[in-house]
């Protein structure tokens, strides 16, 4: 067994197909003066063939998966347009005599290096991004083909170094039993498209493997725990046929519960909603049963595009959302970047602690004008639907003031325009920083709803950084300060009489339903694939019997005593 990173759920076994290498080997080629204006015009023909093609993908993909995963496409057009990247084409072409493909691999190689050398998740991935435009413009430039996948029907598991989004775009979810890859994450564009596309990946085997993965090896990988079996003896296949078929068993079982409202036995009914960041994400979130979307994570509009999206191409969004949810709410939250998260066109000053520094309504506030514009556009998309507005990060009574002002700025401009939106749209914060929990009570007075936002909170509350693997094992979401943080937050919204939600990751946690019984939280907002799983636990549970639960929960010393008495429960329920 090898451990990896499990980036997309779900196990896999099957045959694996390897694809070759996809960067070029270029032999240097010098040219004669008289010679340069044709490797211009050779340079130019390839960019718009390769723009072309880039459009025609991007269609495609759009089609498969959804708009917000074809923006990656987007990004790629703005790469052959990019007048840093183009400049040092033509510059070396013309002061170092090099012929074009010679040119772009020199360019692809310097800007994949420096961006490599970059303390930045992130800033990898766009050198994916470049590496992928390169190779297609060279692709042109020399007529090499592109490397295509088996054509028949026999299912594989696909391996390689890294996939690029243009590789990505022409699988066919039905021949791809799972996904392999040395490098890349749970962030990467493989795992994205992945997890759109419903496919098994396993990826960070770079030097684990004792020999390269050969075309036709039997692999058997499991994204849930992140481990690949390459060649394994027949009881470690048996083992995980079986993992699979109950895995598919339980999906189609769960599945039924679609349709239910989420009622403790006791008459208590749990509203559940989904997390999502696209489209996608959203039609998936309704299949599985979503009482309307909890929190839309509108950052992922602004990624993996050229420039800031438009007022236009947000409310576009915003609408079709709100009009497909019908009665159910939307809470949209306002842009929600710095930290791990970044935006390639708006480079945010290097801090030494990011997530402590310039990101969330903190950037809003500075950049009103930014601010300003996805405000109307939500507000535009409140006439369609059961819109909510949700600030993230607030640590304090004037930033909510802030921004509520900014948004009456919108409203009157919407009014001197004309159009149409909800006057008494709710306004609502997320609470994920100590400082909001403590002062809940005095936050309460300012806003219509709490949206407690469990991933932040718990690395505030312990000074912990969820993405350090070194200190990984001190964040414990059920440690007694964090529960006490919360219950802080609740209590003060239900003494104002405003509704309190959860939207971290420990909504979808089943181990957390006696906390939320105990507190009296019963809207939980969580990722699509968590909504049934938690429904069917709510089916088959009493709230008041798992509020006494929660309520023991509150008198243990240790995260650890927490988490062994809730293991504990579990299993004497079944």
């Amino acid at each position: 067994m090898i451990q990896g990173i499990g980036a997309a759920a779900g196990v896999a076994i099957g045959r694996a197909f390897v694809l070759p290498a996809w960067e070029m080997d270029v032999q240097d080629r010098r040219l004669e003066t008289i010679d340069l204006s044709k490797e211009f015009e050779r340079l130019h023909e390839g960019i718009i063939t390769s723009k072309h093609e880039i459009e025609e993908i991007r269609n495609e993909i759009q089609q498969m998966v959804g708009k917000e995963e074809s923006t990656i496409f987007d990004a790629h057009l703005a790469i052959l347009e990019d007048p840093v990247f183009m400049s040092e084409i033509r510059g070396i072409i013309e002061r170092q005599y090099k012929a074009a493909e010679v040119a772009v691999k020199e360019a692809i190689d310097h800007f994949v290096t420096m961006f490599d050398l970059l303390d930045d998740e992130y800033m990898k991935e766009r050198a994916l991004d470049i590496k992928d435009v390169g190779n297609r413009l060279l692709k042109h430039l020399l007529g090499t083909p592109e490397v295509t996948l088996p054509k028949d029907n026999q299912p594989y598991i696909l391996v390689a170094k890294e996939f690029s989004p243009s590789q990505l775009v022409h699988l066919n979810p039905n021949n791809v039993l799972g996904m392999v890859t040395m490098v890349g994450g749970k962030s990467s564009h493989s795992a994205i498209m992945a997890r759109a596309l419903g496919i098994p990946l396993v990826s960070g085997f770079e030097d684990k493997l004792n020999r390269m993965i050969q075309t036709g090896d039997l692999l058997v990988l499991d994204g849930d725990e992140g481990c690949l079996y390459v060649n394994p003896d027949t009881d470690i296949v048996g083992r995980y046929t079986l993992v699979a078929e109950k895995q598919k068993q339980r999906k189609e079982q769960l599945q039924l519960l679609a349709s239910e409202d989420a009622v403790t036995h006791d008459g208590i009914h749990f509203h559940l909603a989904g997390n999502i960041s696209s489209f996608k994400e959203f039609e998936l979130a309704v299949k599985h049963g979503a009482e309307g979307v909890g929190l839309f994570r509108t950052e992922f509009l602004y990624m993996d595009r050229a420039a800031f999206p438009s007022e236009e191409q947000q409310y576009e969004v915003y609408r079709k959302v709100a009009e497909l949810a019908g009665e159910h709410s939307v809470v949209i939250r306002t842009l929600d970047i710095g930290g791990d998260k970044q935006l390639e066109y708006f480079p945010l000053p290097k801090e030494d602690n990011p997530f402590l520094g310039y990101r969330a309504i903190r950037i809003s506030l500075d950049r009103r004008d930014l601010f300003k514009t996805q405000l109307t556009a939500i507000l535009r998309a409140s006439a369609y639907g059961n819109v909510k507005i949700m600030y993230p990060m607030i640590s304090s009574v004037e930033e909510i003031r802030s921004a509520n002002f900014i948004l009456r700025e919108a409203m009157a401009d919407l009014d001197r325009r004309g159009l149409a939106y909800n006057r008494e749209v709710p306004v609502g914060i997320m609470i994920e920083v100590p400082a909001a929990a403590a002062s809940a009570d005095l936050l309460a007075e300012e806003c219509d709803f709490f949206s407690i936002g469990t991933n932040d909170l718990v690395q505030y509350v312990l000074a912990v950084d969820r993405m350090n693997e070194k200190i990984a094992h001190m964040y414990r979401p059920f440690h007694p300060a964090v529960l006490r943080m919360m219950k802080t937050a609740v209590e003060a919204a239900h003494l104002r009489g405003i509704p309190v939600s959860v939207c971290g990751e420990l909504a979808g946690d089943e181990r957390a339903i006696p906390l939320w019984a105990y507190l009296g939280v019963y809207n939980l907002s969580m990722s699509p694939q968590a909504l049934l799983r938690i429904k069917h636990r709510l089916l088959n549970i009493s709230a008041a019997e798992e509020a006494r639960i929660g309520e023991q929960c509150y008198t243990c010393r240790t995260a650890m005593e927490i988490e062994s008495f809730l293991a504990s429960r579990q299993l004497q329920e079944g």
